[in-house]
């Protein structure tokens, strides 16, 4: 079997652009992958077509030969976009692989350990704060201006099934609410990555808020990106010690600084989504800077993913996926936390445009705060292009 063509789609998600490969075989088989732009404000389309020049003509069921072939092209830019770009080839090819054997993805690492994935509900709130106008105006749904409406917010994930929910620091000292920096977009306090103990306080109204909705059952988490040097998130960890977090998800590019927090805290820490490949994962779970790994199976590749799991499972630390994107990336998640025995939990973003879903052939299926691992071959899900055709990116209409 051959490569013989490799396409990249793109359809309306409302504030975002969903973002698709497709790769055509001489055999008649296609597989799908989901990928994300946009986080970077810097587009991995480009880099996929490029790619892709070198990947046609290659046997795409040789899945770890053909993504390993492709990194060492990138080893002078070693991470980062590039190497966002080789794991969309590879996650199609992982579909190709399933497809042509007639068996789900997870199957072709030795699952499913499990057959229902745990999810939670992450931006809870927050999101509908950053991008209000979509959600109001679109959707229709209540606005987030207040405390109460975290309160309102947990219920509605207790009512939904959810385990947990995560949300980010939403402040409510300006005219309008308005999302706390993550400290990589280009906003005020990006450069300082400084906050403020007036600002920690108003966190933790918002966690109590939260708390409230959900009750004392449930996980709680909070998500401060990159927005800190290491004192800060030390004086945040610390501050946070009495809400009994499900985790502190935080970001830093130092291993002996993350290390350090986790040392000095009681909060769980989770970290280490914005990691590429195995080797830079080692140092981290080497010093066990964490308690729960965070890997991206849409940023690294599934097989890749897969290898990181092994790893950080050799180091009796949990792994969770990052995914806070569609419904096909939903599926690509939940085969790869299938896959490992060390999985935690999944991230899922219940409140993307509802149109989204018809994008899918087969979408996924949420049950009592668990999604359903598709027992399909491949991902269990194909992209109805005439669906998507329907749907262009706003940009481009």
């Amino acid at each position: 079997m051959k490569i013989t063509n490799i396409e990249t789609l793109h359809g309306d998600g409302g504030y975002r652009v969903c973002c698709y490969v497709k790769i055509s075989t001489d055999e008649g088989i296609v597989g799908w992958a989901e990928y994300y732009e946009g986080l970077s404000g810097v587009s991995v389309t480009p880099l996929i077509r490029d790619l892709a020049k070198v990947a046609i003509g290659m046997d795409p069921r040789s899945v770890g030969r053909l993504s390993e072939s492709l990194l060492a092209t990138t080893r002078l830019s070693w991470g980062g976009l590039a190497h966002q770009a080789v794991a969309a080839i590879e996650n199609a090819c992982l579909d190709i692989q399933g497809k042509a054997l007639g068996v789900p993805v997870h199957a072709l690492f030795g699952g499913p350990f499990r057959e229902r994935v745990p999810v939670y509900w992450t931006h809870c709130g927050s999101y509908r704060v950053r991008h209000a106008a979509f959600y109001e105006k679109e959707l229709g749904l209540e606005p987030v201006r207040t405390l109460d409406d975290f309160i309102r917010l947990g219920r509605e994930a207790v009512q939904q099934g959810f385990r947990a929910v995560k949300t980010n620091p939403v402040f409510f000292d300006k005219e309008k609410p308005y999302m706390f920096n993550g400290g990589f977009r280009i906003e005020p306090g990006f450069l300082d990555r400084s906050i403020s103990d007036r600002h920690i306080g108003a966190i933790i109204d918002q966690l109590h808020a939260l708390r409230e909705g959900i009750g004392p059952d449930r996980g709680l988490m909070l998500d401060v990106s990159f927005s800190q040097r290491t004192e800060g998130y030390l004086r945040l960890a610390h501050r946070l010690e009495p809400l009994n977090l499900y985790w502190l998800e935080l970001d830093m590019r130092d291993p002996e600084g993350l290390a350090l927090i986790r040392q000095s805290s009681s909060t769980p820490i989770a970290s280490l989504e914005s990691l590429h490949g195995i080797h830079d994962f080692r140092p981290y779970l080497v010093q066990r800077t964490v308690d729960t790994a965070i890997v991206d199976p849409m940023w690294n590749g599934v097989w890749q993913s897969v290898r990181v799991a092994t790893l950080a499972d050799a180091f009796d630390t949990h792994v969770a996926p990052h995914n806070p994107v569609g419904d096909l990336a939903n599926l690509m998640s939940a085969h790869f936390c299938a896959a490992i025995p060390n999985f935690r939990i999944m991230e899922l973003r219940p409140d993307e445009a509802p149109w989204t879903r018809d994008f899918l052939t087969h979408p996924s299926t949420i049950e009592n705060g668990e999604m359903l691992v598709p027992t399909r071959p491949g991902w269990g899900s194909d992209i109805n292009e005439e669906v998507l055709r329907a749907h262009p990116p706003r940009s481009a209409r």
